[in-house]
């Protein structure tokens, strides 16, 4: 590691490539920066190298992913018990009226609390530790499922329900602020897939697991019990790995040592992010609000969550109603999962390699509406099985879509409390969604479930639209951002070094000279991204 005023940027108009220099400027009295400012406090610039670039995100990975994926893959299984547990009797045992809307409800109350819970969330986000954060919440969620088994009638799995959502409802928005304050713009896709990604391993893995404890016999509990004690169990298990050993910034981890900080954080300087600041500005949150490309998000993160509550919810009776017996109702499922997993992975990779997101997310909604017209269209008769297994499955590529909008949003969004506020405001967006989804679907409806899939449809439909104009809004803010720079004596373009990988952002640097300039100075000063003119906004 060494240190050196340089940093890339490119303008164009010159005739060549140039790098700007930039000078470190000390921090201003009394104004609160974000925590990375105070570890970078020095003259110069630390200079990443590849090599130690590598070598330190290996490092990150192997600490902080296996964490992320073990987490969610287990919020994941406990929040689809209920699917599970409706296949093995819970309506009957439970006394639920399968002509009313109470099985809907239990899947929507989750939702509920996690909706209520989201401006707290966003408020401890920025306040609290946030490996410590997590680790209780993880404990308390896991406790909650256990107590789970105790609840035999509508009211008491209701109300378990709803706490079980008040404690799981930090989680996601707590895993988009670990993957912005540890990886480069180019990296978060990828990562945020990644554990996003453990939806589809829930349904392999939860489909096998709730098939072998259904076969449990026990006297004293019902199989949907030994689901939800066994999942609770692992759950408060886990929970004391992520207590000790999930660290709460790149400037706290202690797998790294001093000089592996500064690196860490330094490879971060062109996010033009920041890491965390622990002050909460509510100029930041009356920004969050005014900005467009907030609600834009809002907007799809909802239409996609409609769909997601309804098939995570109904999805196995949706199957079951082809023609099923319950046990192969939860091995058909399992394939839903694989898809899953290859949407969400790949519709990232896709996005990645692209360096745009605005055409993946259109792309991934394609395959939805021909597996939704399937469904509407053909038949329930035996011989019709394959196809409409075939219409189910392509319907699950949108779980392809949740991760790809966080990531938008999150690259978007400068500024410490502005991007935990305007993830709480699409984690309003999504359980809004999710509580609205299981409604568009009752069992009475069975095996059509046509009013379910019509509302569907035109949701798909109106992402696409919400994508193209939230698209070139971002493009408008870019041109907005070239002329403030060109105001003040930046270049009007600059080279967004945060997108390319290792070896592109070495080749940049190797075929630049220096040039005076300012682009990036502004990284760790808790700027919002509409101040920060050096931001540069992706689409």
């Amino acid at each position: 590691m060494s240190k050196s005023d340089n940093t890339p940027a490119i303008e164009p108009e010159t005739g060549k490539n140039e790098i700007e220099t930039i000078e470190h400027k000390p921090m201003e009295s009394g104004r609160a920066k974000d925590k990375a400012a105070e570890l970078l406090n020095s003259n110069d610039r630390v200079v990443v190298s590849p090599e130690d670039n590598k070598r330190i995100l290996r490092k990150i990975d192997l600490t902080i992913l296996p964490i992320l994926l073990t987490v969610y893959c287990l919020q994941s299984l406990d929040k689809t018990t209920l699917s599970y547990a409706s296949v093995f009797g819970l309506v009957e045992d439970a006394n639920l009226n399968p002509k009313s809307d109470q099985f809907s409800w239990l899947g929507s109350i989750v939702y509920v609390a996690q909706l209520v819970m989201q401006p707290l969330v966003a408020l401890l986000l920025v306040k609290l530790p946030i490996g410590k954060f997590i680790g209780v919440m993880v404990f308390l969620w896991g406790a909650i499922l256990c107590c789970m088994t105790a609840a035999t009638n509508f009211g008491g799995l209701m109300a378990t329900r709803f706490l079980l959502g008040a404690f799981e409802a930090a989680v996601a928005p707590a895993f988009i602020a670990v993957v912005q304050m540890w990886y480069r713009r180019s990296e978060q896709t990828n990562r945020n897939a990644s554990w996003y990604a453990m939806l589809g391993v829930v349904n392999i893995l939860g489909s096998l697991l709730s098939y072998g404890l259904g076969h449990i016999v026990s006297p004293h509990l019902h199989s949907y019990q030994i689901i939800f004690l066994f999942c609770g169990l692992l759950t408060v298990v886990a929970s004391v790995f992520v207590y000790v050993f999930m660290p709460d910034s790149p400037m706290e981890a202690k797998f790294l040592n001093h000089d592996e900080k500064l690196i860490a954080v330094e490879r971060l300087r062109m996010n033009q992010m920041g890491v965390a600041s622990r002050v909460w500005k509510w100029d930041h949150v009356l920004e969050a609000f005014l900005d467009l490309k907030t609600w834009f998000w809002f907007s799809i993160i909802t239409a996609v969550s409609i769909p997601s509550g309804g098939i995570s919810t109904f999805g196995p009776l949706i199957i079951k109603a082809f023609g099923f017996s319950q046990f192969a109702t939860i091995l058909f499922n399992m394939p839903f999962g694989l898809v899953q997993m290859f949407a969400t992975l790949g519709g990232a990779w896709l996005a990645t390699r692209l360096k745009k997101k605005a055409p993946v997310l259109i792309l991934l909604c394609i395959p939805p509406i021909i597996g939704i017209i399937i469904l509407m269209v053909i038949g329930r008769e035996k011989k019709h099985r394959a196809v409409l297994l075939a219409g189910y499955y392509m319907t699950s590529f949108y779980p392809g879509i949740s991760p790809l909008i966080y990531s938008w949003s999150g690259q978007n969004t400068g500024g410490d409390t502005k991007r935990k506020v305007t993830t709480g405001i699409l984690f309003i967006g999504a359980s809004a969604g999710n509580i609205i989804g299981p409604h568009l679907f009752t069992p009475a409806e069975a095996p059509r479930y046509s009013r379910g899939l019509r509302a569907n449809l035109a949701l798909f439909v109106a992402i696409v639209v919400l994508v193209t104009l939230a698209m070139a809004w971002i493009k408008v803010l870019n041109r907005r951002h070239a002329a403030t720079r060109v105001q003040i004596g930046k270049a009007a373009k600059v080279v967004d070094l945060s997108m390319e990988t290792t070896e592109q952002m070495q080749d940049a640097m190797e075929t630049v000279n220096t040039v005076e300039g300012g682009v990036g100075d502004k990284a760790f000063d808790d700027q919002t991204d509409l101040k920060n003119e050096d931001f540069i906004y992706l689409y």
